[in-house]
């Protein structure tokens, strides 16, 4: 059985939910890592539910030693992954004149930082073993910065540097690195409980749905080599680009 380790699981209904529910599907053992113990245990659950393997890990991406151990019981559970996502984030608006230094700081080491620490880990063990995917969500603010979400904005942008770096200096060594523009309104917990208004404003159709996002995932993971993509950009049909 290969290993799958998804990074930044929050709730059931959100992507990283949707991406260990269909990595379990197919057979892989999941490594579900997020900072709340009670959620990541919860998609755990919801994994083998359903019939598949899956690990639940508490830590924080920012931190070396934190990454390490995600990796490290990887390992133990099914072996060095076959397929990594990176799907940390933090999305929080200021304007610009308000914003503190710990408000940038504390998006950009979610969003960017903690991205570099696990692209790292992942070319340090799977490199060596031949390679695999890994995967960084993304989002509009990748590529356009608007107010107030400037720093988000940064950190994003960021983000994909870091992927598109990375594609290019281990591609040719067997690792696929791909990065997702989430590019509308996710139909997931976030916007369920906090924002209900602009669920009913955009309608089902009007957002992008957490199964379909993981289906595109895993697309992106079993692309042949001669044909591989970086860059992916997701959105509902009706979304205005």
């Amino acid at each position: 059985m290969g290993c799958a380790l998804v990074i930044g699981v929050g709730s059931r209904s959100g992507v990283g939910g949707a991406l260990c529910d269909r990595f379990g599907r197919e057979g892989l053992h999941v490594l579900v890592a997020g900072r709340t113990e009670a959620k990541v245990e919860d998609v755990a659950q919801s994994v083998r539910e359903a019939g598949g393997d899956a690990t639940a890990i508490v830590g924080d991406t920012t931190l070396a030693q934190d990454v390490m151990r995600f990796f490290d019981a990887a390992e133990n559970a099914g072996g060095i992954p076959e397929l990594v996502v990176y799907n940390a984030g933090n999305n929080r608006f200021s304007p610009l004149v308000e914003m503190t230094d710990e408000f940038f700081e504390k998006l950009w080491r979610v969003c960017c930082f903690g991205g570099f620490l696990v692209g790292r880990e992942a070319a340090r063990r799977m490199v060596p073993n031949g390679g695999g995917t890994l995967i960084f969500t993304g989002a509009t603010a990748s590529i356009r910065a608007r107010p107030p979400f400037t720093a988000f904005a940064s950190a994003k942008a960021g983000l994909r540097a870091v992927a598109h770096g990375m594609a290019r200096e281990f591609g040719q060594k067997g690792l696929h690195v791909g990065h997702t523009i989430i590019d509308g309104v996710i139909d997931g917990d976030q916007v369920n409980s906090r924002m209900p208004q602009i669920k009913e404003r955009l309608g089902t159709e009007g957002m992008l749905q957490p199964a379909d996002i993981a289906d595109a995932y895993w697309r992106l993971h079993t692309q042949p080599r001669s044909a591989w993509s970086l860059e992916v950009d997701l959105r509902p049909f009706l979304e205005q680009f």
